[in-house]
Order: structure tokens, then sequence, then C-alpha cells
């Protein structure tokens, strides 16, 4: 029998910490109970919210309504020839899956390492680092369909996947629960070095022939140097998308600023580094009240104790207005804001 309680505070299953309650809570161990709560035509019409790791979210208000926390756990792969078939539940820590696979020697995941947060959560955002989109290796993924209480399999065409973008954030918010996702992977690696700093730290410890391992290794180690642990600062790693501008936008920026971080996009498109145009602005390190940005990082905001969720919105909406007031770029952000 499903237990849902009331009152439920959630400054522990969020990353930065934000002290927020949910007017019901309810925590979902197999797919079987998502059938099961939503027999109760109560729910359908009660605002959701679903939760994994709540690595990418932001409470400015308590969330008057059910907040359903995905715990379904499970790691299977098939193999054949070289091809990796790896599914995991939905509720699986995305950095375990990412290990799981590196120990395996399965290569795909490794440029994802220590990336915070949940398997369910990891299509919706479309997840990334270091030259690697979850698109990219992304097989299938089982829903739940909240209307129908059946389960669907998604292809990869069907989830409309674009920069930290799905339908799951668009036409299909609020409609399914994802359940399990299942990975495209290869015994045979082609590795992405050339994004970020892992082609030198690479060199710095003299490999010259590196496995999934060392990869995974190297992005781990750059992260950890830059971007702090929300065990102990609350954060939720990148808080602004970084911004797709022109070419021509990019030219005039370039002009000005020659040494701008940029790297390649879609034809006629330029992506900016948006920690680089935020530095610029002299926010790197701030500190404002019990909140700020972190100091190797200035894409990441944190809180250093007690903040609010309103006051770390207040942080970010300065710092787009400071950003677009020295360069003309909008930032956006990444984080899911729960008002």
């Amino acid at each position: 029998m499903l237990q849902i309680q009331e009152n439920v505070s959630l400054k522990n299953f969020n990353t930065f910490g934000i002290e927020a309650s949910a007017r019901y809570y309810v925590e979902i161990n197999h797919d079987d109970e998502l059938a099961e709560l939503f027999s109760d035509p109560q729910w359908k019409h009660t605002p959701l919210l679903v939760m994994g790791g709540g690595s990418n979210m932001l409470f400015v208000n308590d969330f008057d309504g059910l907040v359903i926390r995905m715990n379904i756990r499970g790691i299977e792969h098939r193999i054949s020839h070289n091809d990796v078939f790896v599914e995991a539940g939905a509720g699986e820590v995305w950095n375990d899956l990412v290990q799981y696979c590196v120990a395996h020697g399965y290569a795909g995941l490794e440029n994802l390492s220590l990336i915070p947060g949940s398997v369910g959560a990891s299509p919706i955002q479309n997840i990334g680092a270091y030259g690697v989109e979850l698109k990219d290796v992304f097989a299938s993924c089982c829903a739940f369909d909240i209307a129908t209480c059946a389960l669907k399999t998604f292809s990869a065409e069907a989830c409309g996947f674009g920069y930290r973008d799905s339908v799951f954030k668009t036409g299909l918010k609020g409609k399914y629960i994802i359940t399990s996702v299942k990975f495209h992977l290869s015994l045979i690696p082609d590795l992405k070095l050339h994004y970020g700093a892992i082609g030198h730290e690479l060199e710095l410890r003299g490999i010259t022939q590196p496995t999934v391992k060392d990869v995974s290794q190297v992005v781990a180690h750059i992260r950890v140097a830059k971007l702090p642990d929300p065990s102990t600062i609350g954060n939720a790693g990148s808080f602004f998308k970084n911004p797709v501008i022109s070419a021509g936008q990019f030219n005039t920026i370039k002009e000005k600023y020659p040494e701008a971080v940029n790297y390649p996009a879609a034809e006629g498109m330029v992506k900016l580094a948006a920690g680089w145009l935020i530095e610029q602005c002299g926010c790197k390190g701030k500190v404002i009240g019990n909140t700020g940005t972190w100091k190797n990082q200035a894409l990441v905001l944190v809180n250093h104790g007690g903040a609010s969720g309103t006051e770390v919105y207040a942080l970010s909406s300065q710092i787009i207005d400071s950003v677009y007031s020295k360069f003309g770029v909008v930032l956006e952000r990444e984080v899911n804001i729960i008002s």
C-alpha cells in the first residue's frame, strides 16, 4: 500500500538545500505503484512534481501539490557484437550508472561522469558535458502515461532532443513519468577528448592511449576542481545554459573581446561559455547575503547556508541583467524553477 505523506520537508531532497515543503509526498519503487497511485482520480487533478536526485531545481516557494520521488532501481545490459544496450531504473543515481558502465568497459557515458542527479531525469534535460550529450547515447526510455495509466516506449526521435531540452519539458510536460532509460553504448571506444581540459589533463598524466576509465577519471577530476560538492555547499551545478548566438553577433563580440570562450554549434551559430560571460561581469566568487557564485566557476550559484530560493533567484536575475548589459546576450536558466 502506498504511503502518501503530508507536509513533508524537501530540504534534504534538493541539492541546493533550500527549505521548502510538499503538501503531499510519495515514493515510488516500482512502476506498478504509479498505476496504483493514479487509480485515484484525485491525483490526476492535483499539481504534480516528479523528483529524482533534486539536482536541477530551485524551490522559490513550497509546493502545493503532490511530490513523486522516483526510487525505481536496477541496471541490466545486453551485448550484441560490439553494441551494448544498458537499461537503468529511473531512480538509479546517474554517476552510479556511469561507473557501472566504465567498470565493464562500455563506452559512451565516460564524459558524463559525476553529473549529479538520477537516470530518470537525464532524457528530460538532455544532460551533457565535455562534448557529449545524452542524445548521443540514448536508445529509448519507458514512461508512464498519467492519463491512461499505460507504459509507453519513446525513441530518440520521439523525445525531440534539443540543447538541454526534450519533449518532456515542452509538449509532454506533466503528462508522462519516466520509469527507465535504455542506452546504446559500445565495446569499441570512440573517445571525445577535445572539449574542455580533458586532453591537457591526460597529457599531464602522461597518458597517450587513454581508456574509458582514464577519461572518466579525468572528467571527474576536472569537475571536482571546478564545482562544489552539494553535500558540503548547496548548489545545482550549472545554473545557466551556454547561450547559442548567431555568427554575426559573435563576430561583434569577438572584435571587442578576442579571448571570448566559444564552441562550434549548428551552422551559422556559435555557443558561448556562460561561465566566461558571467566572470567578465565581475561575478565570479561574488557573495550576496547567504548566496553567491562559486569561487572556481561563475556558472554555479551556491547556497552558503540558510539561503531562500527567492534569494538565489534574485541573484540569477542580477547576473542575467549584467551579462545582457555588457554583451547583449540573454542567459537562460538551466535549473528548473519551482514556484
